[in-house]
């Protein structure tokens, strides 16, 4: 009976972090759709996201709590909690780094772009795809999944390299395109943390299946 019940518990959980996930994606795109569309009004959007994010930040972290006081559980249930409880930190800080995206928009806004953003809103697919997938990983038990998010992250720092590169230019030829640019370099760099929150959840998500770990766990 203990262990029946146990397995509700787990499955709920998975449906928490899933719900988690939905949350953390959906901030970090209304946050680049604000900046990039000039959407400014879904900035309070993003906030209220995060403000949720947290909520299921703390509820998630108590029925873990309790799983362990409650159920005791071992090996693979065990690190399928404790998993849980890391992984939730990574998506907390990933809403948190959507909603300093969208902070931006406080001196963005009123201000005409002096380029088209393109590079930023192709680093967002890629950065979104690759939250996605962790989360799927965690919720299907995909450790293939996990590892390809690895490949996928040196990707993201490559183009964040480049973002950087092409908007320095931008600012060393005209000194008053510096404060825009800087935000710019900003977004970018949110952008890039966020995908090694991802990456960090893949590798928990190893982990947790396999009970092997891969060392590359970012601390951010």
């Amino acid at each position: 009976m203990t262990r029946i019940v146990l397995s509700d518990e787990l499955a709920k959980l998975n449906e928490e972090v899933a719900e988690m996930g939905k949350l953390a994606r959906e901030a970090i795109d209304k946050a680049i759709r604000a900046i990039v569309n000039e959407e400014f009004a879904l900035k309070d959007e993003v906030r209220k996201l995060d403000d949720a994010i947290y909520q299921w930040d703390l509820k998630i972290e108590k029925h873990c709590i309790d799983l362990i006081a409650l159920h005791s559980p071992v090996a693979g249930d065990l690190r399928i909690v404790s998993t849980s409880l890391k992984m939730i930190t990574d998506l907390n800080r990933i809403g948190r780094y959507a909603r300093d995206i969208a902070e931006v928009i406080d001196f963005l806004e009123g201000q005409k772009y002096f380029k088209r953003l393109v590079s930023i809103p192709h680093m967002a697919s890629l950065v979104i795809r690759m939250v996605d997938d962790a989360v799927e990983s965690f919720i299907k038990r995909d450790v293939e999944k996990a590892l390809n998010l690895f490949a996928r992250d040196d990707e993201v720092d490559a183009l964040y390299e480049s973002i950087f590169r092409e908007v320095l230019t931008y600012m060393m030829e005209d000194p008053k395109k510096v404060p825009m640019g800087m935000r710019f370099i900003l977004i970018a760099r949110y952008l890039e943390r966020i995908a090694d929150h991802a990456c960090n959840i893949g590798e928990r998500v190893v982990y947790m299946i396999t009970g092997e770990r891969v060392d590359r766990v970012k601390q951010i």
